[in-house]
């Protein structure tokens, strides 16, 4: 048989052949491949209870008999996967030790890895809207997780085969831009040339204008809309300073881009469309899905519980667009021009019930209008908690800066190199700190559910023990460590040849460990949680762990020493391979 990449996938498609061959089975049965007790194997198919139960059959006897044509089945070779049948027809697969030193042997690196696991979305294009920031404004530790786990699923989408076409989608058109040209124009200051410095400027000088227009009927107020109507009707000396502004928050950004390794391909924000909102309008009006209601043009969800009366505004009363129009024309000129199949929108969890009517109404829009449906997701996180269980703010209450936090990040990293390892070369050191403080702040995130709110702790997310980025990093470094005081190279197809199969029970339980990175990238990518690969990694390194301390690996026995080095080798390719998906960088000396 072939060393399958991805076992579960490849054992659904035989037993699902194979049932076909067995009496009493038929082309509906699923086998329902899942991970299993790792005291019974590594999978276990379910499907036999429910299809036999649904048939007034027994499904032991059933379950039996699909054993007996599996073990027959040349798919299977009985040295590379042991069948047995448990409890009400449960059908147990072991990946033997045979099959676990020839996968590793097969999957030896990440362009292996990549080029296996392309086969799971390939052939289709995907657009992640993230990580879309309002311009004029400073980044705040909100802005940490849309770019981290936007980052973080980009990487694994395009890891596995998908065309991944990254979209920052800019608040970069509205109403606070009026306020702002008005307060610019006012105080006569020319920005700053460095776009921090900048952003301070304009941050100052909106709160001065918004502090003027707070009474909107009055005379500051209604210029402030002179200003914007100007704008919006393209006066030049209105459209010039929106530009500057624009692109001054645009530089302001790329430097935080930089600093999280955040890619981006295209920067279309909502200025982009304004122009574009007339065809929806036309659109869902022609196709008899919006509506005028008290001056404003919407669509109406009566089916749906919570939007029976709630209608989704489309265009507001005074004619002006919103995020709606542009959210709509935004997921049209997607579809056309960058071919999505699928749209993965990455914002904080407040803004669930905008993006539900979204997708209800891009839904019926496109089948009334024969387009077929791109598929919708909204990966919505929660909220950085301080360690008071609060949003996390500064003495002053305003949000703390990501710059700041980024920096400070470093600075203490850097302090826990200089007790551990005061004698590395400055350079060194300056690039372990950085590396290692960036790499906490960012894994921190990661390591959660995105869906759950998480404290933000510099003790625990600098810890060298606990799953953390330093430990992960540490584990890295340590069997680069290892390769290193050998004097041996870390990969080596002539010494790896000379490796048997796996026989201590460490050796064994790290091999299953590694053949299920497959399977992780799966549960990973299903609902677009990053976690589960980070979970996977720090167990990866507890097994490692485990294995290291129980088993001699630099033995005089050749054949063993090989297989060992081998398990090294490939536990540090997948921790390396895992970590960069999530956006960390990797460190051979810690």
């Amino acid at each position: 048989m072939d060393i399958w990449f991805h076992p579960a996938r490849e054992l659904d498609t035989v037993v699902r052949a194979a049932a076909v061959r067995t009496p009493g089975f038929d082309g509906e049965f699923a086998p329902e491949i899942r991970p299993a007790d790792p005291r019974h194997g590594d999978f276990q198919a379910n499907g036999v209870l429910g299809y036999a139960k649904a048939r007034k059959q027994n499904p032991r006897a059933m379950g039996t008999a699909l054993a007996e044509t599996l073990r027959a089945d040349p798919a299977l070779d009985a040295a590379l996967v042991q069948i047995d049948v448990a409890g009400p027809g449960f059908i147990n697969f072991k990946l033997t030790p045979a099959f676990l030193l020839a996968w590793l042997r097969k999957y030896r690196d990440e362009t292996a890895f990549r080029e296996a696991a392309g086969r799971l979305y390939r052939g289709h294009t995907l657009v992640v809207d993230y990580p879309s920031p309002n311009t004029a404004k400073q980044m705040h530790v909100g802005h940490l997780r849309p770019m981290v786990i936007g980052e973080a699923i980009s990487r694994l989408l395009d890891f596995c085969g998908a065309k991944v076409v990254r979209d920052n989608h800019i608040g970069d058109w509205g109403t606070n831009f009026g306020v702002l040209i008005l307060a610019l124009k006012e105080s006569d200051e020319t920005l700053a040339t460095d776009p921090e410095e900048a952003l301070l400027q304009l941050e100052r000088l909106y709160k001065v204008g918004s502090a003027k227009a707070a009474d909107k009927y009055g005379t500051w107020a209604d210029a402030a809309r002179g200003e914007l109507v100007k704008l919006q009707k393209g006066d030049v000396e209105n459209t010039e300073i929106w530009k500057e502004i624009v692109t001054i928050s645009n530089r302001a950004a790329e430097v935080m881009y930089k600093l999280l390794g955040v890619t981006v391909e295209h920067t279309l924000g909502e200025s982009f469309y304004r122009d574009k909102v007339k065809r929806i309008y036309k659109e869902l009006k022609d196709c008899g899905l919006a509506v005028t209601s008290e001056g404003a043009l919407v669509v109406f969800h009566p089916e749906h519980p919570r939007y029976k009366e709630q209608p989704f505004i489309v265009r507001k009363s005074d004619g002006a667009s919103n995020y709606a129009s542009t959210d709509l024309a935004t997921v049209l000129y997607r579809v056309e021009n960058f071919k999505a199949d699928e749209i993965v929108y990455v914002t904080d969890g407040r803004q669930r019930d905008h993006f539900e009517q979204l997708f209800l109404t891009v839904d019926k829009w496109f089948r009334a209008t024969n387009r077929p449906v791109p598929r919708l997701r909204h990966v919505w996180f929660g909220t950085i908690l301080g360690e008071d269980g609060k949003a996390i703010k500064t003495k002053s209450g305003e949000s703390v800066k990501l710059f700041e936090i980024l920096k400070e990040a470093e600075v203490r990293a850097r302090a826990i190199v200089d007790e551990k390892n005061p004698d590395l070369p400055e350079d060194e050191k300056k690039n372990i700190a950085r590396v290692v403080g960036l790499g906490a702040v960012k894994y921190a995130d990661v390591r959660q559910d995105r869906t759950s709110d998480y404290e933000f702790a510099w003790d625990k997310l600098l810890a060298l023990d606990g799953n953390t980025a330093p430990y992960l990093l540490y584990a890295v470094a340590r069997i680069h460590s290892i390769f290193r005081k050998a004097e041996l190279p870390v990969d080596d197809a002539a010494r790896e040849a000379l490796a048997d199969a796996f026989t201590t029970p460490t050796e064994i339980s790290l091999a299953r460990k590694l053949a299920a990175l497959p399977s992780v990238l799966d549960a990973t990518l299903a609902d677009l949680r990053p976690h589960f690969l980070s979970t996977y990694l720090y167990e990866l390194a507890g097994e490692f762990s485990a294995f290291y301390s129980a088993d001699r690996v630099m033995g005089e026995d050749k054949t063993v020493q090989a297989r060992r080095l081998l398990l090294c080798t490939r536990t540090l390719r997948v921790l390396e391979a895992g970590l960069r998906l999530l956006g960390l960088e990797t460190l051979e000396r810690m």
